[in-house]
């Protein structure tokens, strides 16, 4: 069980989410899905995301909105779900990351939207990961193609998120190589898959409450 914490010392829930607009959300589906479908699966996506981080309950939960803070789903989201929001800032996905990580300064989990497998139970995990007396000072959940599906961190490590090559396949093995360069001790949960082209398609219509959107 987390033990509960006061100020910098609480965990916190960040989700990372993109706006789902057609045409400028989960493009690399849309030849599969059409502009409209793909957005579509981006709002069910990031719905799912903001629902586990939730019922996790391990902490407060904010969306990191990009583009910017202003579509309307988000607006929506968080009066319904009653979560923050604040808009992603950085040139690239290392730099909005370490600006989430600052702004909380004291224990955060960070997740996307991308990564329906991903289960309250995971969290939870990752948490005690990081709060237990004698836990590590980062936490991960690799991904099945090279990157990562959650980063947590007990302090803000600015460090670890530079000189990534993103969206590439090694992000994971370039990310240990600065922890140990870094002397930071992690702990790593088994690896989890995330829907980010069409051939991914077929395994999320497996999961309930997905079938639907993957046609």
């Amino acid at each position: 069980m987390v033990t509960a914490r006061r100020g910098a010392d609480r965990l916190a829930i960040a989700v990372f989410v993109r706006a789902p607009a057609a045409g400028a959300a989960k493009t690399r589906l849309i030849p599969a899905l059409g502009a409209a479908g793909a957005a579509r699966l981006q709002r069910r996506l990031a719905v799912h995301a903001l629902g586990v981080a939730q019922r996790a309950a391990i902490g407060p939960v904010v969306i990191w909105a990009a583009p910017d803070a202003e579509h309307r789903f988000f607006r929506a989201v968080q009066r319904h779900c009653a979560v923050g929001l604040r808009a992603q800032v950085g040139a690239d996905l290392g730099e909005r990351m370490a600006a989430a990580f600052a702004a909380q300064a004291g224990p955060l989990l960070l997740i996307g939207s991308d990564c329906p497998a991903l289960q309250p139970a995971h969290l939870a995990v990752a948490a005690r990961n990081l709060l237990d007396d004698g836990g590590k000072d980062a936490v991960f959940i690799p991904a099945e193609d090279g990157g990562y599906v959650l980063v947590g961190l007990r302090h803000p490590q600015p460090s670890l998120f530079q000189r990534v090559e993103w969206g590439s396949g090694s992000v994971m093995a370039q990310t240990r190589q600065r922890l140990a360069g870094l002397g930071l001790r992690w702990a790593e949960l088994p690896r989890l898959w995330d829907v980010d082209r069409p051939e991914d398609l077929a395994r999320l219509a497996t999961l309930e409450g997905f079938a639907e959107w993957c046609r």
